[in-house]
């Protein structure tokens, strides 16, 4: 198993995925998706965004869907493939049952917390 399905995704790594989820975009579209689906919270810079897509196609968990050449420049266009599906999918439901159990203890802690 790669290291990125071994444990929890870090924040950035699970916005580059879900940013994939989509549509296949290039790496600026990436950071400006990362940024949005953050709140602005997330603002990835070129080292960390492409040493993260490096590592995740190394891991198999997204795949270049095209070259193009844009302006006399070379841009590739990423796409998520089926492990980076199955494994956002996994992360999502980890996320959501850790979600439902602190909104579930906030609501028992919220009756017994309250002032007399």
């Amino acid at each position: 198993m790669s290291r990125t399905s071994e444990r929890a995704l870090q924040e950035p790594t699970l916005l580059v995925l879900t940013a994939l989820a989509d549509e296949p975009r290039h790496g600026y579209a990436i950071t400006r998706e990362v940024k949005a689906l953050s709140g602005g919270r997330v603002v990835l810079r070129t080292g960390t965004l492409y040493g993260a897509l490096d590592r995740l196609l190394g891991d198999g968990l997204i795949e270049v869907f095209r070259e193009e050449i844009v302006d006399g420049r070379a841009r590739k266009v990423y796409t998520l493939a089926a492990p980076g599906r199955e494994r956002l999918a996994v992360e999502a439901e980890r996320l959501a049952a850790t979600a439902r159990e602190a909104r579930r203890r906030l609501g028992a802690s919220g009756a017994a917390a309250a002032p007399a």
